[in-house]
């Protein structure tokens, strides 16, 4: 039984009439009455009185009318709703990040906000390491991370370029200075995540090659927790630039610049190859590449050969 089929059944009803419905959908009158006996012969039922000529419906046609006319009514309520995620009217995007990628996401999500009111939003805590493969396993669609997947299935788009910085509390002895030597901090006691990561291992090569300790006093489950304990007097610690864009605007944390100490590192949006990306992940990259665009460094949109652009262009 297919769909069309249907819609004739329900014309034939309408026009109370074999012939005059041939003429409403522009056909003959015996391809009208073949797809009826096809749709007879499928149900096993006579759908239609032989006897009348009017188009008076049987029992069983009756049945047949009420599940044709809701059937029809959920194609078009389909078709609707497909309409209406096309143009942004409806949809959902979801998205990875951990609690330092979700800092790039913010500025980017209030501008996707104010372009798609309609899209709902659900932005996922994980771990940076699972990212990718939440990606992977469609939990997700997009996902931000701090380092380029080693997986030839995700595209990776580099979009914001961040530092590492040196911040001490605004009464420590080196908040006057403009910037200092890996030796001058080797008696510092520094407050660090409690979760190993590649830049951590660059931050302990480069305190070794300049033979300096880097002590650390105490390791802390996340960003927040070692602002606040840095700004209330309790050591120093070394973050991510975006983390501590706030804190530094307020006065409660004083970057030192640490010339010798290159930590430099992007953030990715990492999103499946082969994937079909939703008409809301691709608004969303449209929103990351425009504001990079605008704004400039650091935000950025530098996607290789990823091929993304190609889908942006077709849909924007």
């Amino acid at each position: 039984m297919e769909l069309s089929q249907l819609e004739t059944f329900l014309t034939v009803i309408a026009e109370r009439s074999f012939s005059r419905a041939a003429v409403r959908l522009h056909r003959t009158q015996p391809a009208v009455s073949q797809v009826i006996r096809k749709l007879e012969e499928e149900f096993g039922e006579q759908l239609f009185e032989r006897s009348s000529r009017d188009g008076t419906l049987t029992a069983a046609g009756e049945v047949l009318r009420e599940y044709a006319e809701r059937l029809l009514r959920l194609r078009n309520e389909a078709a609707s709703a497909l309409k209406e995620v096309r143009s942004l009217e409806r949809g959902r995007l979801t998205l990875a990040a951990n609690e330092y990628t979700c800092l790039y996401l913010l500025p980017v999500l209030d501008e996707f906000r104010r372009q798609c009111p309609q899209i709902s939003i659900l932005v996922q805590r994980s771990l940076a390491s699972r990212i990718p493969d939440e990606v992977q396993q469609r939990m997700v669609e997009v996902g931000i991370v701090s380092f380029q997947p080693d997986d030839e299935q995700l595209g990776a788009i580099a979009v914001y370029s961040d530092d590492l910085v040196f911040v001490v509390p605004p009464r420590h002895v080196l908040a006057r200075e403009k910037k200092v030597k890996i030796r001058d901090l080797g008696a510092e006691n520094f407050v660090a995540h409690n979760v190993a990561s590649p830049r951590r291992k660059l931050v302990e090569e480069s305190f070794a090659k300049h033979k300096t300790p880097l002590n650390i006093g105490i390791e802390l489950p996340s960003l927040e927790a070692i602002k606040r304990f840095v700004a209330s007097g309790n050591g120093v610690a070394l973050v991510p630039a975006l983390s501590v864009q706030t804190e530094v605007a307020r006065g409660e944390l004083v970057t030192v610049a640490v010339p010798e100490l290159d930590c430099a590192r992007q953030l990715w949006l990492v999103y499946r190859k082969q994937g079909t990306l939703s008409y809301a992940a691709l608004a969303f990259m449209r929103v990351v590449r425009t504001l990079a665009a605008d704004r400039g460094s650091p935000f950025l949109y530098n996607e290789g050969s990823s091929g993304t652009s190609k889908q942006l262009d077709q849909t924007g």
